[in-house]
């Protein structure tokens, strides 16, 4: 009984298949729709938790100055030392590696080729606390960092500028006034979170930098990489700690600086993603009702004009549950066939947005069923009223109806 109705369900959608395919739009746009927000969000959130976590490891970074990001308040703070460093890393447990750091804006030159980049001036430590890979050549040797060996290791894009396709291993760049040589070179990162190229960067031991580039012994960031197994919130309570009683600050007077965990603002953004993804998906399900109240108006619209076939079944012995079974079947099969299309366009535009944002495909098989369901709910909600009223028509009077 349930195939038989299913087929008239069928022969009726045949009948008007413009009036099918019109009738299905808005639930093909809100299953789509709601896939291709989700889909997109997943991958963007992706997107920013990769580029937080190649900064490093579970690092935390510590400047000097009251607030974080730009235009932080670093006036009349005093820098760090290399004893701050030192300090850090044998009084703090949990820690994996702490990098002293400094760095400056300069131009490079090799050849007739020049760039502006960024020296960064540490120990062998930064490599580990920035989750660095060596493409090619070596890091620092103890001898390198005692005596301040003018040494380099460059990004990808520095080595781009400069050489090309040539191989930079063992030649020497120019930096202001002085030569250095390039012992290695980095594997590629990309993009970071903010938008800033990770491989626009040199590398050059902490002394060599305090010597011919700052001319003091001040250090401008602490780079810590916390073990995986520690806790990160006791970690930092330990180092706020400490630096407050190596600066000498008092119990009323507040931090002069400041510790960011990269993990935190991960966790932030992404969170942030999410509740926009959810908002937009949202909007997007609203079309999934305007789909759902279009399919209700089509089925009484079908009613009224199959008043006397509802009639004539109903006369020779069709009972009002099969007659509603049926119309109940075309409501759903309308919703569940606009379902799948929507499920297979938005695949297709998840996979082209996806590549033109420069964010990963990531198919969720999760939200794919759960459109998919939600919009055959739709069809058994808005069919169900036009289905019992087909179902409850008087059969004498539907016979008359003309």
């Amino acid at each position: 009984m349930i195939w038989s109705t299913f087929l008239l369900a069928l022969r009726e959608i045949r009948r008007n298949l413009m009036r099918s395919f019109l009738t299905i739009l808005g639930i093909v746009i809100g299953v789509s729709a709601v896939i291709t927000m989700v889909t997109l969000g997943n991958g963007a959130t992706k997107v920013v938790s990769d580029q937080i976590s190649s900064l490093g490891s579970n690092l935390l970074m510590v400047r000097p100055g009251k607030r974080l990001g730009p235009g932080r308040d670093s006036a009349g703070a005093p820098s760090f030392k290399i004893a701050d460093a030192d300090a850090i890393r044998t009084q703090v447990g949990g820690l994996d590696a702490v990098a002293p750091t400094v760095g400056r804006s300069v131009t490079v030159v090799y050849g007739a080729r020049n760039w502006s980049t960024t020296i960064n001036g540490s120990t062998n430590a930064y490599f580990l606390t920035g989750n660095w890979k060596l493409a090619a050549g070596r890091t620092f040797s103890d001898a390198d960092e005692r005596a301040g060996k003018s040494v380099c290791v460059i990004g990808e894009t520095v080595r781009r500028e400069l050489f090309g396709n040539q191989n930079p291993l063992g030649n020497e760049i120019r930096i202001k006034q002085f030569s250095c040589e390039i012992i290695g070179l980095l594997a590629s990162k990309g993009q970071g979170a903010m938008g800033m190229d990770q491989d626009d960067t040199v590398i050059m031991p902490l002394r060599t930098v305090q010597r011919r580039l700052t001319g003091s012994q001040d250090v401008s960031m602490l780079m810590i990489s916390v073990k995986t197994s520690a806790s990160t919130a006791k970690v930092i309570e330990q180092i706020n700690l400490l630096m407050r009683e190596r600066r000498k600050i008092s119990g009323n007077e507040e931090d002069d600086f400041n510790v960011l965990d990269t993990k935190q603002i991960a966790e932030t953004l992404s969170g942030t993603i999410r509740i926009m993804t959810g908002l937009l998906g949202a909007v997007a399900a609203v079309s999934l009702l305007v789909g759902g109240i279009g399919i209700m108006n089509i089925m009484l619209v079908s009613v009224t004009e199959r008043t006397r076939e509802i009639g004539i079944r109903l006369a020779i012995g069709a009972l009002e549950r099969e007659v509603l079974l049926q119309f109940l079947i075309e409501a759903v099969a309308l919703s569940s066939f606009g379902g799948l299309v929507g499920v297979a366009l938005a695949t297709l535009a998840s996979i082209g947005l996806a590549q033109l944002m420069q964010v990963p495909f990531l198919f969720n098989p999760g939200i794919n069923l759960l459109s998919f369901l939600f919009s055959a709910a739709i069809g058994v909600i808005f069919g169900y009223f036009p289905a019992r009223r087909a179902a409850q028509l008087d059969p004498i009077e539907a016979l008359r109806h003309e």
